[in-house]
């Protein structure tokens, strides 16, 4: 889904008093990490029900909580939660597309025609001016179907979400919904984040290799990293456990939050689909960065960046994001944001140091506010002070 903004509000749920004080758990390599402990914590004091995260560096791994998992019962949030990562998909379905150019399998100069012969087509889209690298660096164009009146008001507002949060949407209709809209504007001439692209990316790897695109992942990716909490859950409502229930007001200004834990995640597709946990995101996004998933030259793709022109100091790669710290730091990664869930990763150019945090509500904390604080600490981490260039 939409990468942070796709349900977060601008008020803080009033919580009860057993989150007014936040509970924090810490692995036994928390030395180091006490500013990013204290961020996780002023989320849950912004509002935020609770929040996790897991760092990985070169003194070990660590994972810190803050808040609670279930606001009935008072349950803590756990360093093991599963949760759904959203946007955070687009980096895995960037991978398996530059790992089939690696094979010479597809070009991504190809158009989207090529691959989805009439797929894009309808007022002004033309899917033969369309290549894949504009799907994956969001130049393409191409409407996004979450900015469409009806799908936001089916599942972006309380009534709609109670009434179609078990629905089953096919990656044909979510295209179609971009399709009666015109362009944003001609490809290639500007940027606009649109989960469309992704959604085609995803019916791109299908057809060329004759599997689903969660299939893909899970045997060139989840398989070999041994992501054992990470998966492509397709139709699937529930999350596996250990989890946290997942809150959203709706971007309703002081209105009740509502457990939206159970979904069809169908609504997100190949664009936001995915469930994980901080360990196995931070261990992805190491191995990718490190090289261990894409040869040189793709990986080199994948990082060669766009302006966004919506946020200066965040260039956009190929399902990347490449952010400029205010301390000056480069950190490669991506967000995400779907009901209840808010979830952002960095990592360091060298694959060696990364972090994958969440929160478990989407109207409150800011989860760059806890990126800064692990990574600009250059006593600590002296190599997150390096600039990777572009």
């Amino acid at each position: 889904m939409r990468a942070r903004t796709a349900l977060v509000g601008t008020t803080a749920l009033l919580l009860s008093a057993a989150l007014a004080g936040p509970a924090l758990a810490a692995g036994p390599a928390s030395h180091g990490h006490t500013a990013t402990r204290e961020a996780l914590a002023a989320a849950v004091t912004a509002g935020v029900p609770g929040a996790t995260a897991t760092a990985r560096d070169g003194h070990g791994t660590w994972s810190a909580t803050a808040g609670v998992g279930d606001t009935r019962t008072g349950r803590p949030r756990s360093a093991a939660d599963h949760y759904r990562v959203a946007s955070i998909t687009k980096t895995f379905v960037a991978t398996v597309l530059l790992q089939l150019e690696a094979e010479g399998r597809l070009s991504l100069d190809d158009s989207v025609e090529r691959w989805l012969p009439g797929v894009v087509r309808g007022h002004g889209h033309d899917g033969r001016k369309v290549t894949l690298r504009q799907l994956l660096n969001h130049t393409s164009g191409i409407h996004d179907y979450l900015d469409d009146a009806g799908f936001r008001r089916d599942y972006f507002t309380e009534d709609g979400f109670s009434e179609h949060r078990y629905d089953t949407l096919t990656p044909q209709h979510l295209v179609g919904l971009a399709l009666r809209h015109a362009p944003d504007f001609a490809p290639g001439t500007s940027w606009r984040y649109s989960n469309t692209n992704y959604v085609l990316a995803g019916m791109v790897i299908e057809k060329v290799t004759g599997r689903p695109y969660g299939t893909e992942i899970t045997r060139r990716i989840i398989t070999p990293l041994h992501l054992r909490a990470t998966s492509v859950p397709g139709t699937r409502i529930t999350l596996p456990r250990p989890s946290s229930r997942a809150y959203s007001t709706f971007k309703v200004p002081g209105g009740p939050a509502y457990d939206v834990t159970e979904l069809n995640p169908s609504l997100a597709s190949s664009s936001g689909e995915m469930i994980s946990d901080s360990a196995d995101l931070s261990r992805f996004y190491g191995a990718l960065l490190r090289g261990e998933l894409l040869p040189p030259q793709q990986l080199k793709e994948m990082k060669t960046t766009v302006a966004t022109g919506v946020a200066p100091r965040m260039r956009y790669g190929l399902g990347l994001m490449d952010t400029r710290l205010t301390c000056g730091a480069h950190v490669w990664g991506h967000t995400g944001g779907i009901h209840g869930s808010v979830s952002e990763t960095a990592t360091t150019a060298d694959g060696r140091h990364s972090l994958a945090v969440n929160f478990n509500g989407d109207w409150a904390g800011e989860t760059s506010d806890v990126i800064e604080k692990e990574f600009c600490q250059p006593a600590f981490h002296p190599d997150t002070r390096v600039s990777t260039g572009r």
